[in-house]
């Protein structure tokens, strides 16, 4: 269960730490994105050419989750980072883009489906 943090609590957390160190200089939007996509393929990485029985053990093995969750974390520091200092609302664009997926997959089309939302009216 996630402990009981805003997402205010925890780009506060997350910019005191950059603040302290001096390290807003380094943090322009260009920098946050390739961190964001760094972090998010050194977690792609963990799982590269596993199976999805080796997956299923990493994800039980004390050593291999607590790699998962350090790279979780690392992306999610840099989406907080982002967002607290260029003003993204995180609940507001997540609560839009769930809106906007909700059109793209109608759940009459998408339940029980891997396809891409412009895959739906292909006709062969």
């Amino acid at each position: 269960m996630d402990q009981k943090k805003s997402v205010d609590e925890l780009k506060k957390i997350v910019q005191d730490f950059c603040e302290v160190r001096d390290w807003t200089q380094y943090h322009n939007p260009k920098d946050l994105a390739i961190g964001i996509s760094t972090e998010a393929n050194e977690l792609l990485d963990l799982f590269r050419f596993k199976t999805e029985k080796q997956v299923a053990e990493m994800l039980e093995n004390d050593n291999s989750r607590k790699k998962i969750e350090n790279e979780l974390a690392d992306t999610f520091y840099f989406i907080l980072r982002f967002s607290q200092l260029y003003d993204f609302d995180l609940s507001s664009i997540l609560s839009n883009k769930i809106r906007i997926n909700k059109m793209k997959y109608p759940v009459e089309k998408a339940r029980g489906s891997n396809k891409k939302y412009n895959e739906y009216n292909i006709k062969k």
